[in-house]
């Protein structure tokens, strides 16, 4: 899919906006801060393990054999200018890349750079002699990055695995033949057949007289939709019983799934405050420890008997390794990405760390509950046929007359009932708008449809169909009332689950429904939900949300269609039901769980509370090691190798710790 490399090449920059040092990173502007630069850590990923990691296997070799040749297996010629050149060999494979971006970094006006530290130090270890601690330093330091490159680049695969859904071929009409077609390479004005049960690739206008689709993600509907000629469908949506003609109206890469990708690819320019506060914290950081670095060295000079020039800017340059701020800007960005990752792996959408944050704190889940916490697609539930009729037979007829229909009680009642008798003989069939069906069988007449049909014909029933809480479907056989079926769409399987695990964390949930009352009232029973409200208008769930809102409690609101997507605004917190939700939910959306499963609510809680805490570990394990190692380099006490531990050995650590998460079970 070339539109997708294109679109990975254009956001590339914004991918990773981590703060962190990167040997291999580009340069722009953020729109935090206004100078700062944007980090790509995955993009030696992309070329290979081997690739990214050949120039530090290289480096590493080298400093071995001349570590040896120095203490274990000494040689006569291994002194002087040959010792040297040895070294410096070593060094330029990893040293080169972070020579140039520090000369970049510099060119642009950004001095206080990681890069800067690392080439002084390094620099300055090969001035003083210290020729293997400079290789060391820069070899480890390449090193850490790499693994940091890796460890983002898997968690930008999760998500991006995740979200491209989108067919990749279409069947295109050529000459009235269905040729398979990159979806990318379809043209506007195209025509695609869709056969029953595919996914719809591109956004189109219908061609064929009629076509049922399944939309419930794409519009909060409980029902599949009856489109009829001329009318739009949608990328995402699936094909119903009969083959499809849609002519594309939008191209591939504008399609609803591909800005979704779009969506997610900018995700991480949304920063969580622990996180912003670090990238600031550098920035004032790096520029005091290089002055403090210049005193270490030139001070002693006024105070110190015996001064040595050397001793003293050694000890500075082990400083600037230990204080290099690596270890502490990426400790967050990492633990962030690693929660986005383990979420994505789960089938869980977090559009910035900053909502991972967020939803650790949510006290308050607010939920719709059609395509929510029910299938959204209709089922039969009850069939109730009075005595004085063959319960088979009439199920056979009613089979018979609504297969003449394509509305989705009509598939509900096949479903149920099984294979068309086609045996049986329907005359004068006749639809009746907004009431049902009626026709003639065996001389007789069967009306099938809703109670407004019974009255109309005076046909006398002995229920009252408001005690009912499920949609009613009436039956009349030879002007007598035979009984009915009661058809809803059933209660997510993982439902209560749900529920059962919001409450094992302490939030208190609330169900919202524009559905009658009776009917949200029954799913709330039950499920175990004590707060449910039906019959509402967008306008009411609105109201109803700021009453929670204004006890000063956070709040998440979890929905499907576009009317949930002000609720959703408004929430602390905005969960979209369905990776493939409508386009306005999409986009005001936080957080989208993609595979409909409502028990995901409280698996997000918890990644969000479980990240938060790794995070924190990260930040302290960073601050503590640096602040003790940073002391014993100002006394002497600590070499260039205690120097590298607390620099790369901490990155390493907030790394692995990070990576953590994403082998969790939640």
């Amino acid at each position: 899919m070339e539109h997708i490399h294109k679109e990975e090449k254009i956001t590339k920059k914004k991918i990773n906006q981590s703060g962190c040092c990167s040997a291999h990173e580009d340069h722009g502007h953020s729109d935090e801060d206004g100078h700062d630069h944007d980090h790509d850590h995955s993009h030696d990923a992309e070329g290979g393990i081997l690739k990214m990691f050949l120039p530090a296997i290289i480096s590493f070799i080298l400093l071995l054999i001349g570590i040896a040749l120095d203490h274990y297996f000494p040689q006569n010629w291994f002194t002087g200018y040959v010792r040297i050149g040895w070294y410096v060999v070593a060094y330029l494979p990893v040293g080169l890349p972070v020579l140039k971006e520090a000369y970049e970094s510099i060119m642009k006006g950004d001095v206080f750079s990681e890069f800067f530290l690392m080439c002084i130090a390094t620099i300055g270890a090969f001035a003083i002699g210290e020729y293997p601690e400079g290789v060391a330093v820069m070899l480890f330091y390449t090193i850490g990055e790499n693994f940091q490159g890796l460890a983002v680049s898997r968690a930008k695969s999760n998500i991006k695995s995740l979200l491209d859904q989108r067919p990749d071929e279409v069947n295109v009409l050529q000459n009235n033949i269905a040729t398979k077609v990159k979806a990318a390479d379809v043209s506007i004005g195209s025509i695609i057949q869709l056969k029953a049960g595919e996914k719809l690739g591109l956004d189109g206008e219908l061609l064929s007289d009629t076509a049922s689709f399944n939309t419930a993600a794409l519009t909060g509907e409980s029902k599949p939709d009856t489109k009829v000629k001329g009318e739009a469908v949608l990328a995402g949506m699936i094909n119903g019983n009969t083959i499809a003609l849609v002519k594309v109206t939008k191209v591939y890469n504008d399609s609803k799934l591909s800005k979704i990708l779009e969506m997610v690819q900018n995700a991480t320019t949304k920063k969580a405050p622990a996180e912003l506060f670090i990238r600031k914290f550098a920035k004032i950081y790096t520029p005091i420890v290089v002055y403090l670095a210049i005193a270490i060295c030139v001070v002693p000079m006024l105070f110190v008997d015996n001064y040595v020039f050397n001793q003293w800017l050694y000890r500075a340059l082990v400083f600037l390794v230990i204080s290099c701020p690596c270890a502490l800007v990426i400790s967050i960005p990492l633990g962030y990405f690693g929660g986005i990752g383990a979420a994505s792996k789960n089938g869980i959408l977090f559009k910035g760390s900053n909502f991972l944050d967020s939803i650790s704190t949510i006290q308050n889940v607010v939920m719709d509950k059609t395509g929510t916490m029910t299938e959204g697609v209709f089922k039969v539930q009850e069939v109730i046929i009075s005595e004085d009729f063959n319960k088979e037979e009439i199920l056979k007829f009613v089979n018979v007359l609504e297969s003449q229909s394509t509305h989705p009680v009509a598939t509900a009642i096949h479903n149920h009932v099984g294979e068309i008798d086609a045996s049986i003989e329907l005359k004068n069939v006749e639809e009746i708008s907004g009431h049902g069906l009626k026709a003639e069988i065996n001389g007789k007449e069967l009306h099938v449809g809703n109670f407004k049909l019974m009255d109309k014909f005076n046909i006398n029933y002995d229920i009252d169909p408001n005690e009912v809480v499920y949609t009613t479907i009436a039956i009349a056989y030879d002007k007598k009332f035979a009984g009915y079926l009661t058809i809803a769409d059933e209660i997510k399987a993982d439902a209560q689950e749900a529920v059962n695990k919001l409450k094992a964390l302490g939030v208190k949930v609330t169900m919202l429904s524009g559905d009658k009352s009776n009917v949200v009232q029954f799913v709330a029973n039950k499920l175990g939900i004590a707060n449910a409200f039906g019959d509402l208008l967008p306008e009411d769930k609105v109201s109803k949300l700021n009453e929670i809102k204004a006890k000063n409690e956070t709040v998440a609101f979890v929905g499907d269609g576009v009317n949930d997507a002000p609720v959703i605004a408004l929430s602390t917190v905005g969960i979209a039901m369905g990776g493939l939700g409508s386009d306005a939910t999409i986009e005001t959306a936080d957080i989208v769980i993609q595979d409909d499963k409502p028990s995901k609510i409280a698996m997000a809680i918890n990644i969000g509370k479980q990240t938060k805490k790794i995070v924190w570990q990260n930040i302290t394990l960073a601050f503590v090691v640096k602040a003790f190692v940073l002391i014993l380099g100002a006394g002497g006490l600590a070499t260039m190798w205690e120097a590298v531990f607390a620099d790369v050995g901490v990155a390493l650590l907030a790394i692995l710790n990070a990576v953590r998460i994403q082998k969790m079970k939640f």
